[in-house]
């Protein structure tokens, strides 16, 4: 019964944004915080992967960065709608907090790409072992700044949808939102 529990626990860990996904009540997982006006709070955040190559350039050895794949993460444990003032145009509110991630994710793709593709990176360590996880450790440190930067420009334009559209209670502003929402699943 424990794993089952955990299990449980993990595949609720975070939800991954696609075409298809859409939020629902029980995605809201967390409490809702009493001392906050907000009547829903969505944690989103993005992750990424990517590929690293190490390579002798002369006398040294340095990186490059492939493959970096940005992801949109919706976090259930640490999202809350507050019960008692749930509905669907809520629910849509904070869907759109997801989309307009994806939309910022999609818009800095290629910056990420501009940033780090094709380019060398000198690497540290005295043997290849140690190379290869510096490399390593030092790339994914390298996008994980680039990634800090991307979240804080979402909080700020999160902060401009929701006072735009009043927390989702100004219908034509949200209207507006929801139009551009509804393209990125055509």
């Amino acid at each position: 019964m424990d794993i089952q529990i955990v299990v449980s626990m993990i595949e609720h860990e975070v939800i991954y944004w696609s075409d298809e996904t859409l939020l629902n009540v029980s995605n809201f997982m967390a409490e809702p915080n009493p001392g906050i006006y907000e009547d829903s709070h969505s944690v989103i955040k993005y992750g990424f992967t990517w590929t690293v190559n190490s390579e002798q350039l002369g006398e040294k050895v340095v990186f490059s960065i492939e493959n970096i794949q940005l992801s949109v993460e919706f976090n259930p444990l640490l999202s809350w709608i507050r019960m008692s003032e749930f509905n669907e145009d809520l629910l849509k509110h904070e869907q759109g907090h997801f989309d307009l991630a994806e939309i910022i994710k999609r818009q800095h793709q290629k910056i990420f790409e501009n940033e780090f593709y094709n380019k060398h990176f000198p690497t540290r360590g005295q043997n290849d072992a140690q190379r290869k996880q510096f490399a390593k450790e030092d790339s994914g440190k390298m996008i994980s700044s680039e990634i800090e930067k991307l979240n804080l420009y979402l909080n700020k334009k999160r902060d401009e949808y929701d006072e735009e559209t009043e927390y989702g209670k100004n219908i034509s502003e949200q209207k507006k939102y929801d139009e551009i929402f509804n393209k990125l699943r055509e």
